[in-house]
């Protein structure tokens, strides 16, 4: 199996996940990243449950 086989394994899911959990996915992805840019140890499951609250509004 290809690396880009695996990728598009993973991301398969995601591509065809409709608007609103895509919206999720990409909310909580840029805060994780900003969260390991300023290694941040802080819990990161109140702001999810509030993306995801936003989300389903």
């Amino acid at each position: 199996m290809t690396k880009q086989h695996n990728i598009n394994d993973v991301q398969e899911p995601i591509i065809n996940a409709p608007p609103e959990v895509r919206q999720i996915i990409e909310r909580v992805w840029q805060l994780e990243k900003s969260r390991l840019d300023k290694k941040s140890l802080s819990h990161i499951n109140d702001d999810i449950l509030a993306i995801v609250k936003e989300a389903v509004q």
